[in-house]
């Protein structure tokens, strides 16, 4: 997403590994494309861990959650069910996102999460299925619904990101196998990916290139690329003296 370890996982207060999501089962009112946004609690010193230093923890919080509700609110563009797949409290999801489909992450190590939230969102009656992160707030919907129309032809599509993983991955069929040893939070993500989809024989197909919120010089490409974007403009008027 351009996919990366939470190493703060556990510490959100969320029993990853003991979570039951089978209530979720055929919640879809009609089949068809899913996104399912991982997304972690904003919880200072948790979230964007890489920004800090320079940001502060609650500076790399705030963040984090403008970015997370752009996220959302981008995808509520689109026409396609959207499901938070979440690492947190139930309790503040259901607030935050009144309605929305949840889904608890669960299983050790991104891989596995990914991969478990893969198999639920198409159990609860979705499909094709695409996930996403909340790192790319200004993801071009044109990006999103290529993804989800080459999916009709394709077996995987990805958006990747310049950074060598990926900001969307879209599934037309559960393929689990697609997460398992992929070597997460470096930049042999997407190309890893590539190999995989090879060796199980499974067709192919990449967007245009995104950009995701990593790196210092990631916040700055963001106001250039995007000035409009709520993020961008967070960050020009609270963040604007560390770049």
């Amino acid at each position: 997403m351009p996919w990366s370890s939470d190493r703060c996982l556990k510490n959100v207060d969320n029993p990853v590994d003991k979570v039951d999501n089978s209530s979720n089962r055929h919640i879809f009112s009609h089949s068809g494309p899913v996104i399912g946004l991982f997304a972690k609690q904003p919880v200072p010193g948790q979230v964007k861990t890489r920004l800090t230093p320079p940001l502060s923890p609650e500076q790399a919080c705030q963040l984090y959650r403008i970015a997370l509700h752009e996220s959302v609110s981008r995808l509520l563009n689109t026409e396609v069910t959207i499901a938070i797949c979440y690492a947190g409290e139930y309790s503040w999801f259901q607030a935050t996102f009144p309605g929305r489909p949840l889904f608890a992450q669960h299983g050790e190590g991104l891989g596995t999460r990914m991969s478990n939230a893969v198999k639920e969102l198409f159990a609860a009656g979705g499909g094709p299925v695409l996930l996403v992160g909340s790192d790319s707030p200004d993801l071009p919907l044109k990006l999103v619904e290529e993804a989800i129309d080459h999916l009709q032809r394709r077996d995987v599509v990805s958006v990747p990101c310049r950074d060598g993983g990926y900001a969307m991955i879209g599934l037309r069929q559960p393929t689990r196998e697609l997460f398992i040893d992929i070597p997460w939070s470096t930049p042999a993500v997407l190309e890893a990916t590539r190999r995989r989809c090879r060796e199980l024989g499974l067709s192919y197909h990449e967007t245009a290139a995104w950009a995701d919120l990593d790196e210092l010089a990631d916040l700055q490409q963001l106001v250039q690329r995007s000035p409009g974007s709520v993020t961008a403009r967070h960050i020009v008027s609270k963040l604007a003296a560390l770049l």
